[in-house]
């Protein structure tokens, strides 16, 4: 057996003993849905890091520093800088008002159906372009990795989709919590150890290591040999719309984390506010240390392996493993690989969770059955049901997008999404008096639909033929999204709404009556 393949089983064994141990934990939606509400702050705060640090982090991220220089690295300061948002704005505030998912923080002083439709729509739309963006950088490693077995990237699609729903199916949050744990861990090791050796390269000289980013040589479309200065700006954000599409990227990337639902979900699994606080403290302090070691990933890859050879063995995807190979050899490119692995293992499970638990919890038990179960435990069946579906869609959007799609790309299009949708209505909700049921399903009908159609017409989709002319929709989408919510609640007054918005700033500020740890 090659090292390759007993590194992926066994990293597959650890989890699925993992849903096992949670599988029989689970009693009841709290525990199904929230872990039972009984995280650690540095527990949770490690899984929060395990769901953000996606595929797109540790492969998209370095194939787009790798291949576009400096430009690819403002991808990781958007992210890095996008926690912020979440610890002064959202973080306390909904776990104080809601209890599984994000429409009920709307749903708390609005009328409840309209808003949790509209919410489990925005949330499954979110849920399922991130999740093909790890289904993607999936398939391309494992088919690379394992391509001496004759494994296809189908295939190995499908088998990443099949082990996925089996961990939210059987263990629910609490296994789905520790594969991201163990996912984290692993990541921030490889990472670091990764770093150390393409330090070690130009011995431990940051002056060496960074002349050589500026004499990085490739071939370019013409087939001519170009030495380029990868911390120049400009590879990727050229004239004459570069600015704008870098300034929509980073509007995207810093206010969508706050709207995306899997990262919601997770303040749930906690006992109170204080410790939603800390847990994304301690994310953005695991979180800061991986987006810096980025540097060396993707500039190693490019000084160290070099564009030509990435681009010919797999694409900008395999610039961490390659760049592994290149330095360790094959033992340790089977190490990286494996953890890339448990990265998109990890994400893909969270974010099934957090698309089954809102249908399910929103559209299924509050929109159709107006907030009562039929019969005891329906909610948390239709959840399992749900994952099934949401698995198989994304296996098949991802195998028709093939393996050269960049997942880092692909996931700043899901933050649009999030940032135009779910972030207004969410602000709005929790910090405006007036707001009112109209705003809020303008909101987020508006921002879903304008960032889904101005992505559509986008030169990511159009290609030359674009009507948009940038790649993301951030910059435009962002403002129709709030001035969506704005119009809708002008248009219409709502007392209730307007009555109950003092006692959910109480909630949220102080926690008085928020649902609270019941124990295992």
């Amino acid at each position: 057996m090659s090292p390759s393949l007993a590194m992926f089983l066994g990293f597959i064994a650890i989890t699925l003993w993992i849903t096992w141990w949670a599988a029989r934990r689970n009693t009841g939606s709290s525990a199904f849905f929230a872990a039972g509400r009984s995280l650690k702050a540095w527990q949770n705060g490690i899984a929060v890091a395990g769901d953000y640090m996606s595929a797109a982090s540790f492969l998209g991220i370095a194939g787009i520093i790798a291949f576009q220089g400096y430009d690819g690295f403002l991808y990781s300061v958007g992210w890095l800088v996008a926690y912020l948002t979440v610890l002064l704005l959202v973080a306390e505030p909904l776990r104080n008002a809601g209890k599984y998912t994000m429409a009920d923080v709307l749903a708390y002083r609005l009328s409840p159906r309209p808003v949790r439709a509209m919410g489990a729509l925005s949330t499954l739309t979110v849920s399922t372009f991130y999740m093909i963006a790890q289904m993607v950088g999936a398939g391309a490693l494992v088919s690379l990795l394992l391509k001496d077995a004759g494994l296809s990237y189908e295939t190995a699609v499908i088998g990443i989709g099949v082990l996925m729903i089996v961990y939210v199916v059987f263990g629910g949050m609490l296994a789905t919590t520790w594969v991201q744990i163990v996912k984290a861990i692993l990541l921030m090791g490889g990472t670091l150890l990764l770093s150390v050796l393409v330090l070690r390269h130009f011995n431990y000289d940051l002056g060496a290591f960074f002349d050589a980013v500026g004499h990085v040589t490739y071939t370019d479309a013409q087939g001519n040999s170009v030495t380029q200065d990868f911390m120049t700006p400009g590879l990727r954000y050229k004239p004459p719309y570069g600015a704008l599409d870098l300034i929509s990227l980073g509007m995207a990337l810093i206010l969508g984390t706050a709207g995306l639902p899997h990262i919601l979900v997770r303040f749930y699994t906690v006992p109170d506010a204080q410790t939603a606080r800390k847990s994304v403290v301690w994310a953005m302090v695991i979180i800061g240390c991986f987006y810096i070691l980025t540097t060396f990933l993707g500039f190693g890859a490019a000084t160290i392996v070099g564009r030509d050879f990435i681009a010919s063995n797999g694409g900008t995807n395999m610039s961490a493993p390659l760049l592994a190979q290149a330095l360790a050899g094959d033992l340790f490119f089977a190490f990286i690989s494996a953890i890339a692995f448990a990265t998109i293992l990890a994400v893909v499970a969270g974010l099934t969770i957090s698309a089954s638990t809102s249908f399910a919890h929103d559209f299924w038990t509050n929109v159709l059955h107006h907030g009562r179960e039929r019969h005891e435990g329906e909610e948390v069946r239709v959840a399992r049901v749900t994952a099934f579906f949401v698995g198989a869609i994304s296996i098949g959007i991802a195998i028709v997008l093939g393996p050269n799609a960049n997942v880092a790309f692909l996931v700043a299009l899901a933050f649009a999404v999030a940032a135009s949708a779910n972030l207004p209505v969410i602000l709005l909700s929790l910090f405006w008096r007036r707001f009112n049921t109209a705003g809020a399903v303008c909101g987020l009908a508006t921002g879903l639909a304008s960032s889904l159609a101005l992505i559509v017409l986008s030169p990511s989709i159009m290609k030359a033929q674009a009507i948009f002319p940038l790649e993301n929709p951030g910059i435009v989408s962002i403002p129709l999204g709030f001035l969506g919510a704005v119009i809708g609640t002008l248009l219409t007054r709502e007392p209730e709404a307007e009555r109950k918005f003092t006692e959910l700033s109480v909630r949220a500020n102080t926690g008085l009556g928020a649902e609270r740890a019941t124990g295992h």
